[in-house]
Parts: structure tokens; sequence; C-alpha cells
């Protein structure tokens, strides 16, 4: 049985990928609405979050045999409590990347390695600031951008009630909030932009499946700048294996779970001899 963390749209394709190549698992996500997604697709879940103590209890009580994690291409403390936790028990971890974004060099297009960098690269150039990277950082782009008569900071967000509270409590005015659920296509992106007179975006290279390219491209074709977090870097040791493609990882998983078989039998057969 493979424990799979899931944080995107298409961590839940690839659950019904593997699920469909013979690979049984559960999968682990944060909220009631991601586990009902799944289970739609008829797939087991466990909500709530692990940390690394957590996830090793789990691992151990229910027996898996492996980690998959496709989880957010941002979600560093999420891989790095993966990881650590197959890493104590001696199970392997194979981490799904999304395929990156390969653009040329842009005049407009900024890139930095960090939400601080992005916040001071935004309060350089000034103007009206759309921050499409979500709640979870939304006090770093406050401290920055808010009270600067030169700026307006607008913020596209999920509409839940944490991103809400957090806007109020940070002072973003309501008129400068768009709370809305993706993913946009282009032409949605390009309204937003055009009602707020956007000059400057700023978004994470969460990678192809995240809609990103469509935003960035039509910011770009509109002469926005955009401030481009880039992803950070993924390293694994031991039996940890990173995988951009489906194809790729489930025959990974599949020869390692095969192989863990392999090995029990050859045990059980040992003791009965």
């Amino acid at each position: 049985m493979i424990l799979m963390l899931c944080g995107t749209g298409d961590a839940r394709k690839l659950a019904v990928f593997l699920i469909g190549r013979g690979l049984p698992l559960t999968a682990s996500v944060v909220t009631a609405s991601a586990a009902e997604r799944l289970e739609e697709a008829g797939i087991s879940t466990r909500t709530g979050r692990l940390d690394r103590e957590a996830m090793i209890a789990l691992l151990q009580q229910e027996g898996y045999r492996a980690v998959v994690d496709a989880s957010h291409p941002f979600a560093l403390e999420a891989h790095a409590n993966a990881m650590q936790a197959a890493a104590a028990l001696g199970l392997p971890y194979f981490r799904y990347e999304r395929p990156g974004l390969a653009f040329d060099k842009h005049p407009r297009l900024i890139k930095v390695h960090s939400y601080e960098e992005a916040a001071l690269a935004a309060k350089r150039i000034k103007g009206s600031v759309m921050l499409t990277t979500g709640g979870k950082t939304l006090e770093i782009f406050a401290e920055q951008l808010l009270g600067d008569p030169e700026i307006r900071l607008t913020v596209r967000l999920l509409p839940c009630l944490e991103n809400m509270e957090k806007c109020s409590r940070l002072g973003i005015e309501q008129r400068n909030v768009i709370a809305l659920q993706g993913p946009f296509s282009r032409e949605m992106n390009e309204a937003l932009f055009r009602h707020y007179g956007t000059q400057v975006m700023i978004t994470k290279e969460s990678g192809a499946e995240g809609s990103v390219e469509q935003k960035l491209q039509a910011a770009l074709d509109m002469g926005l700048y955009v401030i481009l977090i880039v992803r950070p870097q993924l390293h694994c040791a031991g039996k940890g294996k990173i995988f951009d493609s489906f194809a790729g990882l489930a025959q990974a998983v599949g020869a390692e779970l095969a192989a863990d078989c392999g090995r029990k039998n050859e045990t059980a057969e040992k003791r009965e001899g």
C-alpha cells in the first residue's frame, strides 16, 4: 500500500493513474473538500496535516510500503516531513514534480527566489500590483507594499474565511480583494488585469499544470511586469527519487513494491525452511 500526499489538481490525476496501474494507495490531504474530490474518483483518503512524527506513526500503523509526494511544489515543509519520515523507516520516497515552464528572456519578466525578493522587486517598480501567490505569505507583501501612495496592492486568493480574515487584519481593503477559485483561463486573467489596471503581477512557478503559463503569458503580452518566484529545487537522498511523468513514477513505484514483496517472500521461505 502507498501513502500519497496530494495537494494539487494533477495529484488527483496521478492518483487515478496509479490505481489504474494496479497500485493501491491512500491519498493524504489537508482539507475535507480535497478529500471529497478524490473520493468521487474512488480514491481512499485521510484528512489532516501530518508533521514528521505523525507521518512516521501513520506509516508504521497502517503498514505502508512507499511514500509518493504529490503535494504543491512550494510545500517545502510537507516535502521535508515526507522525506524524513520515509527515510526513518527505510521506505522509498517518490516525488512527482510538475514539468517546469520554459520562457525565453523577456525584458518585463523578473525572476526571484523568495517571497521577500518578490515584494522588494514590486516595491521598486510601484504601480498597480496584483498578487496571485495565495494567502499563506500575504504578510510579507503587505509589510512592503501597503501604505505606499504609489502602490495599489490587489490580492487574488481562494475565497475561504481564513484568507478573508487575514486580509482584514492586514488592512487590505475589500475593493482590493479578488476572492475566486481557479483555474483561470487566459481571457479571465486578461479581464482581471484590465479591470484593476494591473501593471505588475506576482506569481509562483508552480508548473505547467497550475495554469501559471496562461496567466504569465497573458500578463507579458499585455505589457505588464511579471515577478516570477522560481520553484525551489528539491534534492532527494537515500531511496528518494523525483519524476516529472506519471508513467515513469508508476513504473518505479511498481518495481519497488514488487521487489519488496519478493524480499518478504524470500524471508518467509527461509523461516519455514
